[in-house]
């Protein structure tokens, strides 16, 4: 599984940012799909997911509404719409999926899931 993450920059509090996920190399369809980030100095932590069908989606408590998972199954591809952004939500974005995770709470460990994209920045500055 190939992920590759679009997207990122420079945006100021208050401002909205998309984030784009591809996969490729195998079926997008059965993915279940995620994102995390990591800050300078923290832990990577989990921002949101997504199930294979789209039905389900699951977020940290920390995203209060202002964040959107979707995908495409037609494109291969999962998205991320970050709305009304904080200095506070900056740091490295990572695209992630997993075949064999169930999806089922709002809290996940980088460890349930197999694949990730190779990051790509988010700095939310004035």
């Amino acid at each position: 599984v190939q992920l590759v993450e679009s997207g990122g920059g420079l945006v100021q509090p208050g401002g909205s940012l998309r984030l784009s996920c591809e996969l490729s190399g195998r079926t997008f369809s059965s993915y279940a799909m995620g994102w995390f980030r990591q800050a300078p100095g923290k832990e990577r932590e989990f921002v949101a997911a997504i199930s294979w069908t789209g039905g389900n989606t699951y977020y940290a408590n920390f995203v209060e509404g202002r964040f959107t998972i979707s995908r495409d199954n037609a494109k291969n591809t999962a998205l991320l719409q970050m709305n009304r952004l904080k200095p506070e939500d900056t740091g490295v974005y990572y695209c992630v999926a997993e075949s064999a995770v169930y999806l089922s709470s709002n809290n996940y460990s980088p460890t349930d899931f197999g694949s990730w994209g190779q990051g790509i920045q988010v700095t939310v500055s004035s």
